[in-house]
């Protein structure tokens, strides 16, 4: 580290900006990701505040054969079953619907379809205390993964992170050799992305916001 506290060779962004252009891409290059690069993110991860510095997280790069012979049938089982028990609609949207939600759906569908060519995937563990639920266990990893996704957008890499690894968590466990203690909470995609990055669409904060009591809004005049 330097006396900036960046590592060599990291670039740089505004925090604001990375923040607001951070949305999940799915269509990756071939290229492989250095592992400088991924470093760079995961010591980022570690940055993250952790229940009284506990820092029980574990992350672990995935690359094997073995791995995406488990990740792209259990990707493809958990597109199945979101179009299917959650939205209810065709996973595969006719030719000429041009629509916002066609455009999405086929950005997912190149994903799951591609699983397996994902050059690298980061899964995000943590080891619980037993002394609270597994919601409020929640806040001591997924701030970690929140820096590694910032982290991975100011390098320029793309990122999707998902919690379908549960469709074949059992064989995935197996073949990564997860103690029976450790959960995991998130297995993130990376790789360099063949769209760019661009602002997120979100709701605004006075929609999202109140102030002192629940319909008490925190911005009135914002619409």
């Amino acid at each position: 580290m330097g006396e900036t506290g960046q590592a060599p060779g990291a670039p740089s962004m505004d925090l604001y900006e990375a923040m607001r252009t951070a949305r999940s891409l799915r269509r990756f290059r071939p290229d492989p990701v250095p592992d400088e690069v991924l470093a760079r993110c995961l010591e980022a991860a570690t940055w993250a505040p952790s229940g009284s510095n506990r820092q029980g997280w574990r992350f672990v790069v995935l690359r094997s054969p073995e791995v995406r012979a488990v990740l792209g049938p259990a990707f493809r089982a958990g597109w199945d079953w979101v179009c299917n028990e959650i939205y209810g609609y065709e996973p595969r949207p006719a030719d000429d619907d041009t629509s916002k939600a066609a455009r999405i759906t086929r950005t997912m569908l190149h994903l799951v379809e591609n699983f397996e060519n994902v050059p690298v995937y980061v899964l995000f563990c943590h080891e619980p205390t037993g002394f609270v639920g597994d919601f409020l266990e929640a806040g001591s990893i997924f701030p970690a993964v929140q820096n590694f996704l910032l982290a991975a957008r100011v390098e320029g890499l793309g990122t999707v992170p998902s919690t379908w690894f549960t469709f074949g968590e059992e064989k995935l466990r197996a073949v990564v050799g997860i103690p029976d203690t450790w959960k995991i909470a998130s297995l993130v995609a990376v790789g360099w992305p063949q769209g760019h990055h661009g602002p997120v669409r979100r709701k605004p904060v006075g929609k999202v916001t109140a102030l002192d009591t629940w319909d008490n809004p925190f911005l009135p005049s914002e619409s």
